[in-house]
This record gives structure tokens, sequence and C-alpha cells, in this order.
């Protein structure tokens, strides 16, 4: 595309415009946008029912093959103010994978990082550097960059869940790079337990003294399971007496995210409760996991229930309101705001807002 070719009334003016134009160049005084009071924002508020996710995996499955679908069979959600791009919110794509029973997906690798988190179902594997992690709902199972992974059905069930990657971070970066596995052969074993979670998921707060060597810029424990943070969530709850709790995903062995370029969260909001209203830079993809209720976002409200995924663009405000328990699984790209120091919230609640003002005092 050519550089835009600036216009002026004054003769000599024009033809010096012209001559930018000519060598790729554009008058900063003539240009407007460039710095705006808050984020200029295309991605919208969006909500994908999860009740059509399903529907429409389950006719995917029927009607392509993993080897038609490029080894995968994906439904990526595509946010209408994007321009078409296959993204939920600028800085990541989130889409839903259906795996029938018996069914493969041959291992490859990729620099963009993955998670899956499973909403309902169980029994697909999934190799990550040739460790097998069962799949069971409420699991967030973590594909690293550049590790292989592949995954197998053993089952006659058909199972879905969420993927969340930071491919268009990656893709802005100019570092997308991507590998078939080294065999052709699928590799379908399986364990009791991961070796991950036999290193690092033995109790709260315990780490081997002389484990492996740590894996850089990621956590070493590659699933966290439902029942450990439903587990946590409910004591919170009670230690708190709050109407709601909210849990990060973390290295059980320094700390910090569990990945490089995405924050993993769930919150849990009682009954007739609600979470406070907030916003932050950067962009982030709720799933819905158990209960029913509303999520607002923006000057959107949308009515939520298990497999619904939503987007939430940046510095849009969100808040849940749960009609019955909900429990709601998040991913951001808050580690690389924060790397950046680019990372800004704001707490537009009640309580916040009197926090900020003093009010009360």
């Amino acid at each position: 595309m050519a550089t835009r070719r600036f216009r002026a009334s004054e003769p000599e003016l024009d033809l010096l415009y012209g001559s930018f134009a000519e060598r790729s160049l554009q008058p900063l005084w003539e240009l407007s946008g460039l710095l705006t009071p808050e984020p200029r924002v295309q991605g919208l508020p969006h909500r994908w029912p999860g009740r059509e996710l399903r529907e429409l995996g389950s006719r995917a499955g029927d009607l392509v093959p993993v080897d038609r679908g490029g080894d995968r069979r994906v439904l990526a959600c595509c946010n209408p103010g994007l321009g078409g791009a296959p993204y939920a919110v600028s800085t990541l794509w989130a889409a839903v994978q259906y795996l029938r029973g018996h069914e493969v997906a041959p291992a490859h690798r990729h620099t963009p990082a993955a998670l899956r988190f499973v909403v309902e179902g169980e029994g697909v594997w999934t190799l990550v550097d040739g460790d097998p992690l069962h799949m069971g709902a409420g699991d967030l199972v973590l594909t690293p960059s550049w590790t292989f992974h592949e995954h197998h059905n053993p089952g006659d069930r058909p199972m879905i869940w969420m993927d969340v990657l930071d491919l268009p971070v990656v893709a802005a970066l100019d570092a997308v790079f991507f590998e078939e596995g080294p065999s052709e052969e699928a590799d379908t074993r399986t364990a009791p337990r991961s070796a991950s979670e036999g290193w690092y998921a033995g109790a709260p707060g315990l780490v081997p003294v002389d484990g492996p060597a740590l894996p850089a810029h990621r956590s070493p424990l590659l699933a966290y399971r439902w029942a450990d943070t439903d587990r946590a969530l409910g004591a919170l709850l009670r230690t708190t007496g709050a109407g709601h709790a909210a849990l990060r995903y973390t290295d059980p062995v320094r700390g910090g995210d569990v990945l490089p370029t995405m924050r993993c969260e769930i919150t849990r909001t009682c009954a007739g409760a609600a979470t406070g209203l907030q916003r932050q830079t950067g962009g982030r993809v709720l799933c819905v996991l158990h209960g029913t209720g509303t999520v607002r976002i923006g000057d959107e409200r949308f009515p939520a229930e298990p497999g619904d995924i939503l987007a939430v663009p940046s510095w849009s405000p969100w808040s849940v309101e749960a009609g019955e328990q909900m429990d709601v699984f998040s991913t951001s790209d808050a580690p690389v705001l924060e790397a950046l120091g680019l990372m800004r919230t704001q707490d537009l609640s009640a309580a916040g807002a009197a926090a900020r003002t003093g009010a009360g005092r």
C-alpha cells in the first residue's frame, strides 16, 4: 500500500508533501488520533453461547475429519469489531475444539502458547512433550510455547473444550513458528498421573527440594485440577464471608503467572451476589463453567450459562451477577502489560469509588 500523500494549498509545501510520500514518510503535524486520552479499542463486547458452540462443534464432527481440519477441529471465536480477524479480543485467540470418540489429533508445536479449559466431559488426553495429561471438567491444562502437544480420545463419547492462545501477540511481534511432530504415529499413552503433577502438585506450598530443571518463564505444573480449585474457592468464601471469591493460577515454585503472556483466574459468585465493576488495560476472555446469571461488559448485559465464552475488550468495565452460584474462568494478557509497564486497573464499583475518594472516613 502506498504511503498516504498529504495535500497543501501552498505550492512549495504541497511539493514537499509529495516528496515525503515518494520516500514513505508522513508529516506528524498532519496526523491525528495517534495519541488518545484513553485506549481506542476496536474489539466489541461479545458472547458466544455455549449451546451453539456445542451444536456447531458436533455438526463439524460429523462433516469434517480431523486431518481435513489441519490436524485440529477448531471453531475460532471472531470478534465482530476486529474486521474479520479470528481473534476473540485483539490480543487473544479463543476457540472450541471438538474431538470425537477414538479420534487423535497428531503432535505439533508452535511458538504461541496455549491453554485448555474444560467446561464439561472427560476422557481426552493431551500429551505435552510426551507427558500424558488427562482432561476433565473444570481442569486447566497448559501447552507452553514450543512444546509438542497432541490429543487423543480413547473413549466413545466426544468432548469439547476451550482453547486460548496468545497468537495475536506473537503474530504482532513477527515471532510465529510452527513445526509438525517428529512422528506421524499418534502417541496414545495414558498415565494415572502426569509427571508434572507428580513433581509439583503434591500439596499446597510443598515443592521438591531436588526436582528437575525448571523451565524458563512458565509454570512447571501443566495441569490444575478442578477438585483443588473447587476446594480453594470454597475455603476462601468461608474465610472472607464475602459474596464472591477470585483465585489466580500460579507457578507453584516461583509464584507468578502460569504463562509469560497469559494470566489465568477463576471467580466464584454466590447466588444473588455480584462482583465489583472493574476495568483494566488489555483483553480478557471469560468462560462460564457453572451456574447462570448475567455478565456485564461495557454497556452490554449478556445472559450467561455454562459453556458461554465472552470477550472483554481492553478498558471495558465488566462484572458478574449470579442468579445461581457461578464459576467463571478468565484469561487475560495482563503479564504482557505488566512487563511493559502498561497495566492500568480501575475499580468502578461503589466500594472502589469510596476508597478512591475517601468517602465514609
